[in-house]
């Protein structure tokens, strides 16, 4: 903060809300949450009076400023946006009137999201580990550096142009990696037409590379896979002892690899170069595509088209979660189309280069995020 300023006290600039309202069984109300680190105020969601638990709840109103005391030490808080006004909220989210001669709101915002702020109220809790709460007569007697209005305005003006610019970017950067998607849908589409279909065990059978436990001095690390087509990830050693008796089988780079109780779920992904080493238990079928047939990156993509998708559905017979499996045998009866292997290998190569734009494009955005604390820093010195 810039120093030239005088020092106010939180107390002088906002006035705790008192109102509330008693909770009409037949009416529907919109509940508040707010998300850590500044990131603001949103709708939890829509409920029924009949599903609040509580006769009576506190009203909030748009340009309110309100607070988590739970996690306010986290960067919980934030201004009541125009949608949320009327919404309700328990009392572990105190609001609180703005003093709009002294301070603009949306600056308070900006403010808010500020290291220095998060420190304030972290000074401002009290508690053991699992009760921290903040206190609100320690929170409104702290002080902050308060510029006249007109500066408020300036402060804020400079950073909603700052930040419009980012969004922006980001904004054109989303808009092209859908783009690559639609051009990857695309070309994967044209490859379809006159192409013959043959079944995944005659063009990559399942391969099975069982692992002979050593329970004395064995390590083991496996290999997981996310739901809806977001790859692998790596999960911890266990050693021999812990594999007891639950079979293990090596995972080598380039191995289609399908979670049995969750594939019907997405969990299908191409190990990768990094993934050497690593190993599945027996909920973890292995496809190798045959050389000069297939590419398991090819089959990977049509196992994430809505055509794709059913077929591994309908391979999967049984409940919701665990109670069901995609079957061996059916797996291997499933027909994928099989453009030419050059196609194919084109595709891939296509891949690979939407994936590194995708990557350089996630590196940026990050980049874009962690410019905002510089930006706020700057602007709230009177630096910009």
């Amino acid at each position: 903060m810039n120093s030239s300023w005088p020092l106010i006290a939180l107390g002088e600039l906002l006035r705790k809300s008192g109102e509330s309202t008693f909770i009409d069984p037949n009416a529907t109300y919109q509940e508040v949450t707010i998300k850590l680190w500044g990131k603001g105020v949103v709708l939890r969601r829509e409920v029924s009076g009949s599903e609040i638990a509580a006769p009576k709840r506190s009203v909030v109103r748009a340009g309110q400023f309100i607070l988590s005391r739970i996690d306010a030490r986290n960067g919980a808080f934030g201004i009541v946006p125009p949608v949320l006004d009327g919404a309700v909220v328990s009392n572990d989210f105190p609001s609180f009137n703005l003093n709009t001669q002294r301070i603009i709101p949306e600056y308070l915002g900006w403010l808010s999201r500020s290291a220095d702020f998060v420190d304030l109220c972290k000074a401002a809790s009290e508690g053991t580990t699992n009760r921290v709460r903040l206190k609100e007569e320690k929170f409104l007697a702290a002080s902050i550096y308060l510029p006249p209005l007109f500066e408020q305005q300036k402060i804020v003006n400079k950073i909603n142009q700052i930040t419009s610019r980012i969004s922006e970017v980001k904004s054109l950067k989303s808009s092209i990696t859908s783009d690559h998607q639609q051009l990857l849908s695309s070309s994967f589409s044209r490859l379809l037409k006159n192409s013959k279909y043959m079944k995944m065990g005659e063009i990559a059978p399942i391969v099975r590379r069982p692992v002979q436990i050593d329970f004395t001095r064995g390590m083991y690390p496996e290999l997981g896979i996310r739901s809806f087509g977001k790859g692998t990830f790596h999960k911890p050693a266990i050693t021999g002892a812990d594999v007891g008796t639950k079979k293990l089988f090596r995972i080598e780079p380039g191995d289609l690899v399908f979670s049995n109780v969750f594939a019907w779920e997405g969990a299908i992904a191409v190990a990768k170069p990094e993934d050497k080493g690593r190993y599945g238990s027996h909920r973890f079928i292995t496809c190798v595509a045959k050389e000069g047939l297939a590419v398991a990156s090819f089959l990977l993509f049509y196992f994430q088209t809505p055509e794709g998708f059913q077929k591994i559905k309908d391979a999967s017979p049984g409940g919701a979660g665990r109670n069901r499996t995609l079957g061996l045998e059916p797996l291997k009866k499933i027909e994928v189309p099989l453009p030419s292997f050059d196609q194919q290998l084109w595709f891939n190569q296509l891949c690979h280069q939407v994936d590194s734009l995708k990557r350089i494009q996630g590196e940026s955005a990050i980049e874009l995020d962690a410019m905002l604390p510089s930006i706020l820093d700057k602007a709230l010195k009177g630096e910009l």
